[in-house]
């Protein structure tokens, strides 16, 4: 059973939380917006995603999300590398194509790519890439959970800070941007 603390303190039960009900309050929470990438013998596949975060630095790792469903899934799950690529606010259009039902050729048509360590397609102006290996993969509900080990970063390396980059934010089912900050050039 699980128990919720009402006003008083006093633990009562909890009803269960619906799906609409968790979507709902997801949407509140903001995130960064990423495409994520993979090439290799299983083919080359990639999808939008904001499921994506640091686990930790020793060894670099980052969680990634991805439905069993997604037609990168299979790729993805077969090359066992990706590659996540952090967008700015102007690569909105391009995470669209990522986050459809677009051809995956037509995706890559749409940017300019480069070879990252792993074979993974590496996004030529992306905030920051993390170019991975998949680690560890957990599955949950509709999705699998994937550990990626960062081997190599392009880009986040404090260079062009305060040169107006803006990342690309998902909150409230849309897309969404950072004001600059006060003092800075643009505001």
């Amino acid at each position: 059973m699980q128990l919720i603390a009402s006003r008083g303190g006093e633990a009562r039960p909890a009803a269960p939380v619906s799906r609409t009900d968790y979507r709902d309050a997801m949407a509140r929470l903001a995130a960064a917006v990423t495409i994520v990438t993979t090439d290799g013998p299983a083919g080359m596949a990639g999808f939008a995603a904001t499921a994506v975060c640091s686990v930790t630095d020793s060894p670099p790792t980052l969680l990634v999300c991805l439905n069993r469903e997604s037609s990168a899934h299979p790729a993805v799950s077969g090359n066992g590398v990706l590659c996540v690529n952090v967008l700015e606010g102007r690569h909105e259009a391009l995470s669209g194509l990522f986050g459809g039902k677009t051809p995956m050729p037509r995706r890559f048509e749409a940017a300019a790519w480069r070879r990252a360590a792993t074979g993974a397609p590496m996004l030529d102006d992306a905030l920051v890439s993390f170019d991975c290996r998949i680690v560890s993969t957990c599955g949950v509900g509709s999705h699998d959970i994937l550990l990626c080990e960062a081997v190599a970063i392009a880009g986040g390396d404090g260079e062009g800070e305060g040169d107006g980059a803006r990342p690309l934010l998902y909150f409230g089912r849309a897309y969404c941007g950072i004001a600059a900050a006060p003092g800075s050039p643009e505001h």
